[in-house]
Parts: structure tokens; sequence; C-alpha cells
């Protein structure tokens, strides 16, 4: 069996997510990185990603996370997230609404600061709709 080490997961209204897991694969601000067991200690933020978890079984799960930092810790990683959430816990139709609404506000946007909040959420409702998919199996 692969090394393992403790994950958890904070968001401002739960722990999503606390267990033994063997890898996790999420988006960096720099780009997707893999965590496994003994990694080099590390701070850094993420972006709105799928989050990959590979539990102690080997058995890989799929979930959304929206901005947040992640700590690597020497046994233990821990993700501080504004949002998590398993696939099953996405409104589908929510997302589709708000990725409209974000496509509406892209195009009728002029100012760089609009612009750029536009972007955050589309990415977001993306990223939602990406992990519902893979997560419930439908491509």
């Amino acid at each position: 069996m692969a090394a393992s080490f403790t994950f958890e997961v904070f968001t401002p209204y739960r722990l999503f997510f606390s267990g033994s897991v063997q890898a996790i694969v999420l988006t960096l601000i720099d780009g997707e990185a893999g965590i496994y067991a003994n990694h080099a200690p590390l701070t850094a933020p993420v972006v709105p990603c799928l989050l990959k978890i590979k539990d102690a079984k080997g058995k890989w799960r799929t979930a959304f996370t929206s901005e947040g930092f992640l700590e690597v810790r020497n046994s233990k990683t821990i993700l501080v997230s504004d949002t998590a959430e398993w696939p099953e816990e996405i409104d589908y139709e929510r997302a589709k609404e708000a990725k409209a609404s974000a496509e509406q506000s892209l195009e009728g946007s002029i100012f760089k600061f609009e612009i750029e909040t536009a972007k955050a959420s589309l990415k977001r409702a993306d990223m939602r709709i990406k992990a519902r998919d893979e997560g419930m199996g439908i491509t």
C-alpha cells in the first residue's frame, strides 16, 4: 500500500473532508499540483478547480473547490477554501444559470475590474459544472 498522509479541507461553514489519503491533485495559482506523502512543505493559493482525492484504499474522488490556500506540512495537508462541494451537492441548474449570468456580464463589461470579476465567476461556474459531471460519471 502506498504511503498516506492526513488531509483536511475547511470552508467557513464546515469541515468538508478529513481523512487519510494517498494523493491529492488541485490547481494552484501557477498550475496544477499533485501532493503525495512526504511532499516538501508548501503554502500556496488555490484557484477554483477540480479537487481530486485518492483515498487510503486507492480510490479517486472528485470535488469542486473555489479560491483558498493550501498548506503542506510534514504529515498533514490542509486546504482552507471559500467553498467545497461534492458532485452530488452541486445544484446543476443553479450552476448553469451562474455560468450564463457570468457570460452575459463578461459581454457587457467595460472596465478591467468588471471583466476580471466576470471571468472569475465564469471559472467558478465552469468548474462546478465540470466537477458535477465528472463526479457523477457524466461526460
